[in-house]
């Protein structure tokens, strides 16, 4: 299903209305926490899982753990 919507602002940041039939044919509910994953030119909606969670705790370790070679790397 494909519709158009628009962004709007919120306070400091931007929201989209979205329509009450997308939203019940998506299968999430006013809410419900997702995951917003951003690519030029797209966004991506997808329903926050544990297994999302885990990988970030993974993440947040690692890039502690190598704080000073992704520092390097980064230059």
């Amino acid at each position: 299903m494909n519709k158009t919507a628009k962004l709007v602002p919120v306070g400091n940041s931007t929201g989209v209305i979205i329509p009450r039939d997308v939203l019940a044919a998506s299968g999430f509910a006013q809410g419900e926490e997702v995951v917003i994953k951003a690519t030029a030119g797209r966004l991506e909606i997808e329903a926050k899982t544990d297994d999302f969670d885990r990988q970030m705790e993974i993440a947040r370790d690692v890039m502690k753990r190598r704080f000073r070679a992704l520092r390097e790397l980064a230059k």
